[in-house]
C-alpha cells in the first residue's frame, strides 16, 4: 500500500509548479518583444501556443490549491501559503495574455514596412523583464525587501508608458497612409501591454509582503 502523501509534501508540489508556471511565463515575455522587434511571426507564433499550456497550468494549481485547502485545516502559514499561490497564478496567466497580445501584434505586421519602434519600447520591455524576473525572485526566497524595490520601479515603467504614447500621437498628428496610423495604434497597445505587466508583477511583490508578514499593503 502506498504511503499518503503529507501536507507539506504537496504544499512544495504546489510551490514548484508554481515556479514553473512564472518561468515558462517569463520566457513568454521576453519572446513576444524580441518578436516583435524582429518581426519574427515564427516566434510570435510559439508565444500565442504556448499560453494554452500557461492555462492549463493556472487551472492545475488552482485544483491542487482547492485540494489542499480541503484536506484539513491548515496552519496560518500554509493558509497564507496556500492564498498567495491563488492570487499569484491569477497575475502570471494575465502577464502571459498579455504576451501573447504583443505577439499577435506581430502576427499583424507580417509582411508590412512597419515604422521604427519607439526606444522607450525597449526600455520598458527591460525593465519590465527585471521586475517580473525579481518578483519571482523575491516569492522563491520570501525577500519582502526586494518585493518592496521591484514595486518602485512600476513608476519608471508608468512614465515610458506615457513618454511612448505622446511620441506616437505625434508621428500620427504628422499624417500618412492609413497603415501608418493603424501600426502607431498597435504599438500604443504594446506599450500598455508592457505597462500591465510591470502592474501584475507589482501585485506578485504584494504577495510576497503577505505571505512573509501577513499584512495586505498596496506597494504600486
Amino acid at each position: 500500500m502506498n504511503c499518503p502523501v503529507s501536507t507539506s509534501q504537496e504544499l512544495q508540489a504546489l510551490y514548484e509548479r508554481l515556479l514553473n508556471m512564472g518561468t515558462l511565463v517569463e520566457h513568454a515575455v521576453h519572446e513576444s518583444v524580441q518578436s516583435l522587434q524582429a518581426l519574427d511571426t515564427s516566434r510570435a507564433y510559439a508565444v500565442i501556443r504556448s499560453d494554452t499550456q500557461i492555462d492549463i497550468l493556472e487551472m492545475e494549481i488552482e485544483a491542487r490549491s482547492v485540494h489542499l485547502l480541503s484536506l484539513q485545516r491548515p496552519s496560518q502559514m500554509e493558509l497564507r501559503l496556500i492564498t498567495t499561490v491563488s492570487k499569484v497564478i491569477t497575475d502570471l496567466e494575465r502577464i502571459a495574455d498579455n504576451a501573447t497580445n504583443i505577439a499577435e501584434v506581430t502576427v499583424r505586421f507580417q509582411g508590412q514596412r512597419h515604422i521604427k519602434l519607439p526606444a522607450d519600447i525597449g526600455r520598458m520591455t527591460d525593465i519590465c523583464n527585471e521586475m517580473l524576473h525579481q518578483s519571482l525572485q523575491a516569492l522563491i526566497q520570501r525577500d519582502q525587501e526586494l518585493a518592496r524595490a521591484v514595486c518602485k520601479r512600476d513608476d519608471e515603467v508608468d512614465a515610458l508608458y506615457v513618454s511612448v504614447f505622446e511620441e506616437l500621437v505625434a508621428i500620427m498628428e504628422r499624417g500618412g497612409d492609413h497603415r501608418r496610423t493603424a501600426q502607431c495604434a498597435n504599438l500604443m497597445f504594446v506599450a500598455r501591454f508592457l505597462e500591465r505587466i510591470a502592474d501584475h508583477s507589482t501585485n506578485i511583490c504584494e504577495r510576497v509582503v503577505y505571505l512573509v508578514t501577513g499584512k495586505r499593503l498596496r506597494l504600486g
